[in-house]
């Protein structure tokens, strides 16, 4: 047998070889949990930086950021709201960290309290699925599709066409 007889099935087992270490790597990445963060997530170091009493307000934005939020009722409350989740392949996606940060100021833009909450003083709430009833009366498919029968014209109201 020649040389060649042999290098042939060498090249096959090779790109079956190949072929399957690809397919592998692919079914590994597709398997590989999606990390999101969303949010400002503050690192909890630099909240220890600031000081009830002592920062200002431009200090707790230099620090932290611009807020999430600010209080709707009163101004002097910001959040730092954040989260960080994680998705595998289809499952719906599982939080894993979650911060919320209450800076409340006085009205002298001295920082009075700085309050961190975290995923475990968090609840969870049932979605209601029912939906709220509109007035008037529903209409099918056909009786949409039939209503508009002759309601459109090529003419106008002077009784001219579009070409005319």
């Amino acid at each position: 047998m020649t040389r060649s007889n042999f290098s042939a099935p060498r090249a096959v087992i090779r790109t079956a070889l190949l072929g399957s270490v690809l397919f592998a790597g692919l079914a590994a990445t597709g398997c590989s949990p999606v990390v999101a963060t969303r949010g400002n997530l503050t690192d909890p170091q630099l909240v220890a930086e600031l000081q009830p009493g002592q920062s200002r307000r431009d200090d707790v934005a230099a620090v932290l950021g611009t807020p999430t939020s600010v209080g709707t009722f009163d101004q002097n409350v910001w959040y730092y709201i954040g989260q960080k989740t994680e998705k595998t392949a289809f499952f719906e996606p599982e939080v894993t960290e979650r911060r919320v940060v209450i800076a409340r100021f006085d009205d002298a833009g001295i920082l009075r309290e700085i309050k961190t909450l975290d995923k475990s003083n968090g609840q969870d709430i049932d979605l209601v699925e029912r939906s709220t009833p509109t007035a008037g009366r529903e209409m099918g498919f056909l009786e949409q599709m039939m209503g508009n029968v002759g309601r459109f014209s090529a003419k106008d109201a002077k009784g001219k066409g579009p070409g005319s």
